[in-house]
């Protein structure tokens, strides 16, 4: 408790959320846990999962794998070990469990047998193992790793002395891809596929060649082949939007390419009767947005056809039937996460809603899923009330019963804001448009309260009716918090997700502003009383919305893009910008590279604004927040820039980083409340 007593003195935090003892509060966020990852054995006797949490010492998330009984039974942490445990995959059997383990050495591949709970690290690699698969008679592992290159050298140096103090070697590349947000300087090399004797062993490389070969691996039912997904085109670091589906023989290393559309084919899974493989993807016609659609084809690559043409929505996570007569998968609808059954001849199913709550923070799709060769499925089960729990639903179950409950020794003695789901419709189209408001634990509608906006990022994701840190947060320091998915969302389909294509931002700003006036024709806001913030494409639009107007209080930009010419050519992805987000490259369109630009509205501004930032962030890097803060300060706005040390574009992966992220918004539209908000 000290420690943690320490931690909150040093953390700005506001008296509010300090004084309400029942309401959710900033140490509360060390104490969240939550599922991922879990997996059902083929017999559906066990479901294995990562549980996870933060440790408060090391500021940072840990898992560890544990197991339980699909009714809720034998709930246990499968090793002693307290170190990092992931990727757990069942053998074909269900006897045995691989997983991928921190070592002091490295990550490497541990086995555990499930009768007797023995357990054994088989391998010792020099990188840390991906994707590992199990071969269908489970003698054997594949999995993917990198093998070093050596950089390019410009200049040979001389001998330096011995005990000389001379500056660090330079940092060479020639790479398009060199750096990436979260990982910094990316070490020249490439991934390959690679097997591993069950029981231990040598292991082999089976691709070579200067291309990456990675994503989820599938073997042929005789466990001859592996297929995988890599891009070995000549002009590959060009050609980044393209993937295509290949196979490697397991003894001659023969290499074949199965697919040779444009545009992203991968994850492919082998049916188990081995007549088919189904496959994610779509043929790029180099847009905004395009829906990743089921395909699948004959296991030599012919005959190819999409599955899920019916459905106009992105699939993700597809497992097949035992029967191999059909494929479970998740998709999004309307904000939420849900899995499906698809037939080989296209007909959907939808199986279970709510499927999510792995991203803590804001409300963001996640989680995942399994089946057992019965049909059994365990999945990551959300609600506004609560994180990812682990849920099951047996085949001729009419809804999914949630058998652990981590955070209710936390949760149920907290009030939390409740979360309702609002629909307007859009003043530029009549389309309806999708949103929720959380309102402050304890919510009186006598009184007023202030209205805080708080826009996605993206802008191609989804926010909906998940449990969000950040969320109860604001609505624990009373705030009635409005989020919504203004057009470029996921989850309502291709042509909406596609809206913005050439047009960001365009008229996404319009849906947001429609839901400020409805939730003000509601009585839950009003307009001497509104706020609003955002990170990353929420940043954009939240600098966009007081170019625009000066409606807001105050406002709280986090991790913005505001110059689309700078951002463009100096953030880590710089090279997927030109036509899918605005035609042709910052030097051959530099009107719309700047009409677009929240930079271009900076002279309208007179909204007290917050700048955000993390320093390490690659994504949108910080001389984008710099630039509006110091024109800003030109201008003499009322302004305030914040820079996260050792922070990248994901600002609130550390529990602290997320704290004092929330903190300072709140303490920063503080100062700008009226007296009627008191």
């Amino acid at each position: 408790m000290s420690c943690r007593f320490l931690l909150f003195l040093l953390i700005p935090l506001l008296s509010l959320a300090q004084t309400q003892e029942k309401v959710f509060s900033y140490l509360d966020v060390f104490d969240l846990e939550y599922v991922s990852d879990p997996q059902i054995s083929p017999q559906g006797d066990w479901i294995v999962y990562r549980r996870m949490g933060f440790d408060i010492m090391e500021d940072k998330a840990v898992g560890n794998l544990w197991m339980i009984k699909p009714d809720g039974s034998q709930h246990q942490k499968i090793t002693a070990r307290e170190v990092s445990e992931s990727q757990a995959v069942w053998s074909p059997k269900g006897d045995r469990l691989a997983f991928i383990s921190a070592t002091k050495e490295g990550a490497e591949i541990y086995i555990y047998w499930v009768t007797s709970g023995k357990l054994a690290k088989i391998s010792q690699l020099p990188f840390s193992p991906a994707s590992l698969t199990w071969s269908p008679q489970g003698t054997a592992l594949a999995f993917t790793m990198n093998v070093e290159k050596e950089a390019p050298v410009a200049a040979k140096m001389p001998k330096k002395p011995k005990g000389a103090k001379w500056a660090a070697a330079p940092r060479i590349t020639d790479r398009v891809y060199h750096e990436g947000d979260g990982r910094g300087y990316i070490n020249p090399g490439f991934d390959h596929v690679f097997v591993i004797p069950a029981d231990g062993g040598a292991v082999r490389q089976l691709t070579s060649g200067d291309y990456h070969h990675r994503g989820s691996l599938s073997w042929s039912v005789d466990g001859q082949e592996i297929f995988f997904t890599a891009n070995r085109h000549e002009d590959w670091e060009y050609d980044f939007r393209n993937s295509e589906l290949y196979s490697v023989n397991v003894f001659s290393q023969t290499i074949k390419q199965l697919t040779d559309r444009p545009g992203p084919d991968k994850n492919p899974s082998v049916s188990p009767n081995g007549k088919y493989i189904a496959y994610l993807g779509y043929e790029d016609k180099v847009q905004a947005y395009q829906l990743t659609r089921l395909q699948l084809m004959d296991v030599d690559g012919n005959n190819k056809r999409v599955l899920s043409e019916a459905l106009d929505r992105d699939i993700s996570n597809i497992i097949w039937a035992a029967d191999s007569k059909g494929l479970y998968f998740s998709y999004d609808e309307y904000g939420n996460s849900k899995i499906g059954y698809i037939s080989l001849t296209g007909k959907v199913q939808k199986l279970a809603d709510n499927m999510g709550g792995t991203t803590l923070g804001r409300p963001y799709a996640s989680g995942s899923f399994s089946v057992s060769d019965k049909g059994s499925i365990a999945f990551t089960q959300t609600r506004p009330q609560y994180p990812s729990e682990l849920a099951v639903i047996a085949p001729k179950d009419k809804r999914p019963t949630k058998i652990t409950d981590l955070n209710g020794a936390l949760l149920g003695f907290r009030t939390l804001g409740e979360v309702k789901e609002v629909w307007y419709t859009s003043s530029v189209d009549q389309r309806k448009l999708q949103g929720w408001v959380v309102y402050p634990p304890n919510y009186d509608p006598t009184k007023k309260y202030p209205f805080m906006v708080e826009n996605h990022g993206g802008p191609i994701l989804n926010y909906g009716d998940r449990f969000s840190a950040e969320m109860q947060l604001f609505a624990a320091a009373g705030y009635v918090v409005f989020y919504p998915n203004p057009r470029g969302s996921t989850s309502y389909g291709e042509e909406f997700g596609n809206l913005l294509y050439h047009n960001y931002p365009g008229e996404d700003y319009n849906d947001v502003m429609d839901g400020v006036d409805h939730c003000i024709a509601m009585g839950i806001a009003h307009e001497e009383q509104l706020f609003v913030t955002g990170g990353s494409a929420g940043g954009i639009m939240s600098t966009w919305m007081i170019g625009k107007n000066n409606r807001f209080e105050a406002a709280a930009v986090i991790k913005p893009v505001i110059n689309w010419i700078s951002k463009t050519l100096v953030a880590d992805n710089y090279f997927g910008y030109a036509h899918s987000r605005l035609p042709g490259q910052p030097w051959e369109n530099f009107e719309d590279y700047w009409k677009f630009s929240p930079l271009s509205l900076v002279g309208n501004i007179e909204t007290p604004t917050m700048v955000m930032v993390g320093m390490d962030d690659l994504r949108t890097p910080p001389s984008e927040a710099k630039q509006l803060y110091h024109a800003l300060k030109l201008r003499k706005i009322e302004t305030i820039l914040i820079e996260i040390p050792e922070a990248s574009h994901g600002i609130a992966s550390r529990p602290s980083n997320l704290i004092t992220k929330v903190a300072n918004i709140l303490a920063w539209f503080e100062k700008y409340k009226t007296p009627t908000q008191e």
